[in-house]
This record gives structure tokens, sequence and C-alpha cells, in this order.
């Protein structure tokens, strides 16, 4: 598949991937700095933002479009940085191509299997009750999703997925219904033969649970180069709640 694709300045390819129900244009800021010393190209992932849609929607898949986007852009050595999905799609793709990867950068998520998140559910939920019919703003659709999603910073989040499908009828650009047929396979773990010995950065927010300590010895022997890194005051989504610490890690890390 074929995935549309952000790119910006020169010299090492640093691919990032964004998490479930994110898009290229999240990353858009971050990627910017980095590519002042690095080439960064931001993929939206398939069935999200601009990429084609599909009804089939797993880590294999996931993994496939982006070996299928290196080879498109000549990529053999690349520098890999995922958050949540795009973590472990992340994962899965060092593991799977161990050459082609040199540095990883998994923001908050870890290997093991979880329990489907009500959380994610409840949005999925919310997001296909959108009566896009009597919405001519996108206030209106804020309104709709108001009542079911407490947080103005998660609905700002995404109302990031609402387009101009024409010139009077909003959408959304993600496939909602495929995302929520093939729910169970996001939480699948990182459960495959083998490990990637390059060096693996981990950052997790200390207010959340996606990398708890008990993961950290799993993740070692899986990646055995890998440090862990812990965000005070930061949730699942670390990269933007401490936005300088978090570009600071990651750059440190990358430079040396």
């Amino acid at each position: 598949m074929k995935l549309f694709c952000r790119q910006f300045g020169t010299g090492q390819p640093v691919i990032i991937l964004h998490g479930l129900f994110g898009l290229s244009d999240n990353w858009v800021t971050f990627g910017r700095q980095l590519s002042e010393h690095y080439r960064v190209l931001i993929p939206d992932l398939r069935n999200h933002g601009q990429s084609p849609h599909s009804n089939v929607f797993d880590f294999q898949s996931l993994e496939t479009d982006i070996a299928e986007m290196a080879e498109e852009f000549g990529l053999t050595d690349v520098y890999l940085l995922g958050h949540s999905l795009g973590g472990k799609t992340a994962m899965f793709f060092a593991l799977h191509n161990p050459m082609m990867v040199r540095k990883l950068v998994v923001a908050d998520i870890s290997l093991r299997k979880s329990p489907p998140n009500r959380q994610h559910q409840q949005l999925l939920n919310a997001m296909m009750a959108v009566d896009f019919t009597r919405a001519t703003s996108r206030s209106d659709i804020e309104k709709q999703l108001q009542p079911h999603v407490g947080s103005v910073k998660l609905r700002q989040f995404l109302m990031k997925n609402v387009y101009w499908r024409d010139r009077h009828t909003l959408d959304w650009r993600l496939n909602l219904r495929s995302i929520n047929d093939n729910l169970l396979s996001v939480f699948e773990g990182v459960d495959i033969s083998g490990n990637w010995e390059g060096p693996a950065l981990f950052i997790r927010g200390a207010m959340s649970d996606y990398i708890l300590d008990s993961d950290i010895p799993d993740l070692k022997m899986k990646f055995p180069g890998a440090e862990v890194k812990t965000i005070a005051n930061a949730t699942h989504w670390v990269h933007a709640d401490a936005p300088g610490e978090f570009f600071e890690l990651v750059k440190t890390f990358l430079d040396h």
C-alpha cells in the first residue's frame, strides 16, 4: 500500500510512526525540529490520515506498508521512532528487518498483549455515532463528541481527523469501521522469536501504565540494547505532554 508521507530535511533518514487515531500532522512540529539534522519521513498509517483504507488492519500489514515505503524512497538504513500503535509497528519491523534499522525509539508501549481498552472502544463508538448530516461546521461535530469525550485535549486530538469531503460535507479521514472490526489486533503482543540487538530507547510517561516496571525485563530480553527513560508528569501522550524533554531525549539518543 502506498502511504501518504510528509518529508522534511536531508541526511540520515528517520521514520516516525504515529499512534491509533493519530496522523502524520501530529508530528509535524517535532519532525521539523528534527529535520535540522536529519531527513524525516512521517507517513499516515493505513486507515489513517490521507493514506488508503483497507479492511485489513493488523501489525503484519502495517509493517509491510513501512517496508514498501522504505523501498519506494530507497531507504536501507533508518532510525525508526513510533508511538503506541506506531511503537509496536516499529518493534515488529525491527525484529523482522534487523539490517534495515540502525536505531529504534519506542514511545510509551511495551511488548505485552493488552486486554481490549475500554477507552479506545468508547472513542470509536463516539466517533461512529457522529451524525454528519447535522454538522455544518467543525464545532458542530465537537458538540456531538462532548457528551462522550469529556477531555478537551482528547476531543481536539480526535478533531484533527475531520476534513471537508466536499464543499458541503464534513467526514472522518479515519476508516473507523475497519479499525473497529480489527481493534483486538491492536492489542496483540509482540510475540515473535529472536531479538534485535541495536541501540533502542523506550520513553514512557510516569502517569501512564503502558510500560510498567514489570515489562522492562522482557523489553531488555527482546531488545538487549534498550534503555528506558521516564518523563515525570506525562501521560501516554508523552510527546505532547512534555515536547521539549521528549525532543531532547530523542535527539541526544539519535546523535550519539
